[in-house]
């Protein structure tokens, strides 16, 4: 296995409460992974860990072989883009502006954007169904919007890893579809590797192809969509009983919640 991330004894907390409680694992190059559980398992602390944006960690964190906090912050994000679940701006830059904003991390210079930057952007912009919005204010689209936009400001960074954490909190049903359409073009035309945060567990079912539960701050399952969907692990992960049902294209299963 070609390890792109690997997680050893992970523990991490805020104050005195232990969050993360000694995660060991492995992501490899280009897998596509759902990360699911209940609110407060730790999922979004561990991603942004893996992100770069939280230090003050024990254990150890590697990526692409080299220890997480040995990485400069620039060239981790030439390679590893995060889509946080809402994004705020005070200033009133365009969708087009916070798109280009993806390339600095590529920029040679602090000014001037070169032609390929522009071309990632109008790229990502057309990918994510954006490039209308280009000249609106940001902070006066809807969640919806905003959410396609940031996605699209990190693919312009044209990286190898995406990490989103509920990335279709604000979306309506046809843009989660479109939204994750393009995470498994990414996925399987660019070999790029996501990792996602999703309380949707049918749509994290329909598209990863690894899916690892999180309770607790500890790893509860770990494995294909069908090994940890299991009514028995629901129950014991979301405190529920459902009944599991195929889908009709062989895609995964629907999970229906019955108490």
């Amino acid at each position: 296995m070609n390890s792109l991330f690997h997680m050893s004894n992970l523990q991490f907390g805020y104050s005195s409460s232990l969050v993360l409680r000694g995660l060991s694992t492995e992501i490899a190059a280009g897998e596509f992974v759902g990360l699911i559980g209940p609110n407060g398992a730790g999922k979004s602390t561990l991603l942004k860990i893996m992100a770069g944006l939280l230090r003050g960690y024990h254990g150890s964190v590697d990526f692409s072989g080299k220890s997480l906090s040995q990485w400069n912050s620039r060239d981790l994000a030439k390679r590893v883009a995060f889509v946080p679940q809402e994004t705020h701006m005070v200033f009133p830059f365009t969708a087009s502006e916070i798109v280009m904003m993806g390339r600095l991390p590529h920029r040679a210079g602090p000014v001037f954007d070169s032609p390929r930057d522009v071309d990632l952007t109008f790229e990502a912009m057309a990918l994510t169904d954006t490039a209308s919005l280009a000249s609106k204010i940001f902070n006066q689209l809807s969640g919806g919007e905003r959410q396609r936009v940031v996605l699209a400001s990190a693919l312009a960074q044209n990286p190898d890893v995406l990490l989103l954490d509920e990335p279709t909190v604000y979306l309506d049903l046809k843009h989660q579809m479109q939204f994750y359409d393009i995470l498994e073009r990414l996925n399987a035309e660019r070999r790029m590797t996501i990792i996602s945060v999703t309380h949707d567990v049918n749509l994290a079912a329909r598209y990863a192809r690894r899916m690892i539960a999180v309770r607790s701050g500890v790893f509860f399952a770990d494995g294909s969509p069908e090994e940890v969907l299991t009514p028995h692990h629901l129950y014991d992960i979301f405190e529920i009983t459902a009944t599991i049902v195929q889908r009709p294209d062989g895609r995964g299963r629907y999970i229906i919640p019955t108490a």
